[in-house]
């Protein structure tokens, strides 16, 4: 009666014991990845760029039969420095966060944001190198220099943030390959204190 009492907490000790060591192998198969050339590398950052939804904010929109869609001659550009903000009613702006219909600028109670030029232009991340990349996205700072401003909402700097070395790497790779777009994005519009 013990041996059959016994017997199924084993069989299920074991099974627990197969699996663990499973996941383990998989966790240590994603820490241990290989380097990438350059050329996989910029390939890997295309990907994360379009997985990660980048160009929801980041590029200015055109408008086609499916609606609005990303500018493919201002593809990570920012918001566009010649498009002037709507007229906001500041009533309505005070419980909600605000989105101009290109999305690349928002308002909250933070202020109003700018999507930033991620293009190699020096109106972007031209002069950018990849430590000020690295800044920006793990440690939130504007323009990736430490002593900035906090980069503001919506921008998922935090989430970003917590990509490997290596992903952050083949972001920057991808987007320094890019076609440069000169295109001032305007300063963010902080609120009056």
């Amino acid at each position: 009666m013990k041996t059959t009492f016994l017997l199924p907490f084993l069989l299920l000790a074991f099974i627990y014991s197969c699996n663990s060591n499973k996941e383990k192998k998989s966790d240590e198969t994603l820490t241990e990845a290989k380097p990438l050339d350059s050329l996989e590398l910029i390939e890997r950052g295309e990907y994360l760029v379009e997985l990660g939804g980048c160009h929801h904010c980041h590029s200015p929109k055109i408008m086609s039969e499916r609606g609005p869609i990303a500018d493919p001659n201002r593809l990570l550009s920012g918001h566009p420095a010649d498009e002037a903000l709507p007229p906001k009613d500041e009533e309505t702006g005070k419980g909600y966060i605000l989105f101009t219909m290109g999305l690349t600028s928002t308002t909250g109670p933070w202020g109003t944001s700018f999507a930033a030029n991620l293009t190699p232009d020096d109106t972007g991340i031209g002069s950018w190198s990849e430590a000020q990349f690295f800044t920006a996205l793990r440690k939130g700072k504007h323009k990736g220099l430490e002593g900035s401003r906090p980069i503001l909402p919506p921008m998922p700097w935090e989430d970003l943030g917590k990509m490997t070395d290596q992903d952050l790497k083949a972001l920057f790779a991808y987007l320094k390959s890019l076609k440069p777009v000169e295109n001032i994005v305007p300063a963010a519009i902080l609120p009056q204190m």
